[in-house]
């Protein structure tokens, strides 16, 4: 999502930051073209005039045209505005209840409410350690008490038993009495869902936010769904009083809109972003990183998370020793290349780091693709347990062997060995540096801790090659970008 905002956005501003000086005029019409962007992604008129007004009256002050660098002093007063109007900063889940704390999930048949349900489910048990119980109040939609039933069973989270017949609120007090009873620490109450918002729908949900007293209440949307989906929210929020958003499929190929009119048209706080099927595919919202992205600034603190949570903390260790020793042998690159994968593939990490725009671009239009990670793999498998461990055994005969076995060519296997060379290289200059102390003392002194941080990534092995959205952003090593552009 955003890709066209930030395409067009991104354009406007490396317009301004290539000029040396700025007058009023230059700023006024980058901000006619910023306005034009925000309405084509779908943003709300009413929050595009605020928004600009907001932007161009601090742009125009003498303080920012006669600084140094004025493009970048504009880029970072759109940046700020965008927070704003997204929120400022994130909001969390408030469980500062007696157990169990009631969040009843609401919204129109479609949203992907029942999945959003248990991923929120799953990220409370994984994140904080809850114990939690999910009950499916949808007695209209067919099978919908039966798909959170098979939900919970694959994220091993407990329902509550179907009793046919029983009506929501019904159901709502024996969830209440349940939970009580097995001293659950949050009860996710999944309500129904209509086509389009009715009295009889806001009558039910009135009746379940009696009998439970729930702490929050969420409002499944579709981000897909544009305006339409912050006047749903609207409509919602006049009958119940909404607590927070959840918007599914941000993921998609959707112009945005609803993500930016949301807050600034409701006042409710966006809480969740829907990111994919996946049933861990679901994130907190982050204002701050969202205006990055859209700014083609990326999502440094995301990419370290994913990382963190991709990398198993033996393994990590394991590397760290390899890495203050100076190692990285073909079995360290392999383990790179697998959490690569798990941290969502290329496409998922081009977006969140700096200056990637050319290599997402490349991505989109075919002309790379996650079938690298599994070639690249695949050549390494071909390789004997010593091969691996000493990649400088592999002459032209080994060469041959091992690209028969992987199904590449000879020519894919130099390039990976040239990457692993690159990347062997990087680990000894973090040795000269003084290990991994001596590059957390990178990250602490002065300097763009930023472009600190994608060396490191790109050199230590985070899951990157050299090169691959380091300072400058954008470039690819010629000899990886054409492994990377080969089918």
């Amino acid at each position: 999502m955003f890709e066209k905002l930030s395409d067009r956005l991104g354009g406007v501003f490396d317009r301004l930051k290539g000029r040396g000086a700025l007058n009023e005029k230059d700023v006024r019409e980058a901000m006619r073209e910023v306005r034009i962007a925000l309405l084509e992604a779908d943003v709300a008129l009413s929050v595009v005039r605020q928004f600009i007004d907001v932007v161009t009256e601090k742009a125009v002050g003498q303080s920012v045209l006669k600084s140094v660098t004025p493009g970048q002093q504009v880029v970072k007063i759109v940046n700020d505005a965008l927070v704003d109007m997204l929120g400022a900063e994130a909001s969390d889940l408030d469980l500062s209840a007696a157990p169990p704390v009631v969040i009843m999930m609401v919204g129109l048949q479609g949203s992907g409410k029942t999945t959003t349900t248990a991923k929120i489910s799953k990220l409370l048990r994984d994140t904080q350690g809850k114990k939690v119980m999910m009950a499916s109040l949808d007695v209209n939609r067919p099978a919908a008490q039966e798909q959170l039933a098979t939900l919970g069973e694959q994220v091993e989270i407990a329902t509550l038993p179907i009793v046919e017949g029983q009506q929501p609120v019904e159901i709502a007090k024996r969830a209440m009495q349940s939970a009580q009873l097995q001293s659950y620490d949050v009860l996710m109450l999944d309500t129904a869902g209509r086509l389009n918002v009715d009295q009889q729908l806001m009558d039910e949900m009135a009746q379940i936010a009696k009998v439970s007293t729930p702490k929050e209440i969420l409002l499944v949307v579709d981000s897909l769904t544009g305006q339409d989906a912050v006047n749903v929210a609207q409509n919602f929020d006049e009958q119940v009083d909404l607590t927070g958003v959840v918007l599914t499929r941000m993921d998609g190929d959707a112009r945005g809109g609803a993500a930016l009119s949301m807050r600034a048209v409701t006042g409710k706080p966006i809480k969740f972003a829907g990111v994919g099927e996946k049933i861990d595919a679901i994130e907190p919202f982050y204002p701050d990183r969202v205006a990055n992205r859209i700014l083609g600034m990326g999502d440094v603190v995301g990419l370290v998370e994913k990382a963190s949570a991709a990398v198993e903390k033996e393994d990590a260790e394991k590397m760290a020793e390899r890495m203050a020793k100076g190692q990285f042998d073909m079995n360290d690159l392999r383990s790179q290349l697998q959490q690569m994968t798990k941290m969502g593939g290329l496409g998922a990490l081009a977006g969140m780091m700096p200056g990637m725009k050319k290599a997402k671009a490349a991505m989109a239009a075919g002309a790379m693709d996650d079938k690298v990670l599994v070639r690249m793999d695949a050549i390494i498998g071909s390789m004997t347990l010593v091969e691996r461990e000493k990649p400088a055994l592999l002459n032209a005969k080994r060469k041959i062997r091992v690209a028969k076995g992987s199904g590449t060519t000879v020519q894919d296997v130099n390039k990976l060995l040239k990457m692993h060379k690159e990347m062997a290289g990087a680990m000894k200059k973090i040795k000269k540096m003084g290990g991994l102390k001596g590059l957390a003392a990178m990250f602490g002194k002065g300097g763009n801790a930023e472009e600190g941080l994608n060396d490191a990534l790109s050199g230590m092995g985070q899951g990157l090659p050299p090169g691959l959205g380091g300072p400058g952003g954008g470039g690819l090593p010629p000899d990886i970008a054409r492994l990377l552009n080969k089918k």
